[in-house]
């Protein structure tokens, strides 16, 4: 008797043994260093050349964060619009399972701007032209002044009109001319007769908004330039420093209209504006 319940406890234990549940848990994978980061960006080719739509791939066990420049995608596998020429900068951030990041930086190759936004179109002209001229726009009556930033759309205060450029601008004078070209997105200003000439690059960011005191858009997006100005592109309360970032007003075919507010001004504060047309 005492053995048989020996055997039955025994027995008991073994089946609640056998229905004790295997978990089998999975360990996070292995941290990878940058130089086994396994990506590729790849422009599209059109008509023999390297596009501006670039193809991307990671290809290794990591979250992805691309810079392609200027272009930003958190996917492993994306398409992206690069608005440049040239050696594009690409930079790949790779997050390991266990959080750490590894970094990944090489360069592309973009021979044309095969894709565009229609703002570029505007303000560069389209791909097969290359490249597009602006001049004052005198039926704007006033050119260039100054007026309340994020309130006037134009010269509102202190205004002055296209002859008055002459000597406001003896450098370039009212009839000076900007050409936006698109290869190397360069930006060229000139007199007239072609004398005086600055040539640099410039940069436009069309998701640089900004917004009114309603909330309404009042800049649509941004010019930055480089080792040039606009026409008239100086600071007057600020010994004729040069300005290089621009809000852009306005942007269409015909028109462009740019902004620069006084450091520190907010809105109402004062601000200069630049009116031109296409030539």
């Amino acid at each position: 008797m005492k053995k048989t319940i020996l055997f039955s406890l025994f027995v008991l234990a073994l089946a609640f043994y056998a229905c004790e549940p295997v978990v089998t848990r999975d360990s996070i994978g292995s941290p990878i260093t940058a130089a086994d980061l396994n990506v590729k960006a790849t422009p599209i080719v059109v008509n023999g050349k390297n596009g501006n739509m670039v193809i991307l791939e990671n290809h290794s066990p990591v979250l992805s964060a691309w810079n392609c420049g200027g272009a930003t995608s958190s996917k492993a596998y994306d398409t992206v619009m690069v608005v440049k020429t040239g050696a594009v900068p690409v930079t790949f951030t790779g997050l390991n399972p266990d959080g750490t990041k590894i970094t990944k930086t090489f360069s592309i190759q973009i021979d044309a701007l095969t894709t565009l936004p229609q703002q570029f179109k505007d303000l560069y002209g389209e791909v097969a032209v290359g490249s597009k001229t602006w001049v004052w726009d005198e039926t704007a009556g006033a050119v260039w002044g100054n007026g309340g930033y994020l309130g006037n759309t134009s010269p509102g205060w202190w205004t002055n009109d296209k002859a008055s450029m002459d000597g406001n601008d003896p450098t370039y004078g009212s009839e000076g001319y900007m050409v936006f070209t698109l290869a190397g997105m360069t930006l060229k200003i000139s007199n007239k007769a072609g004398t005086n000439t600055q040539l640099g690059t410039s940069a436009l960011d069309i998701t640089a908004k900004k917004l009114d005191g309603n909330g309404a858009v009042w800049a649509s997006a941004k010019i930055t330039t480089a080792n040039v100005t606009v026409l008239k592109g100086v600071q007057p309360n600020g010994g004729n420093a040069p300005v290089y970032v621009y809000d852009v007003l306005k942007l269409n075919s015909t028109k462009l209209v740019l902004s620069w507010p006084e450091p520190g001004a907010g809105a109402w504060g004062t601000a200069w504006f630049w009116m031109f047309r296409v030539k």
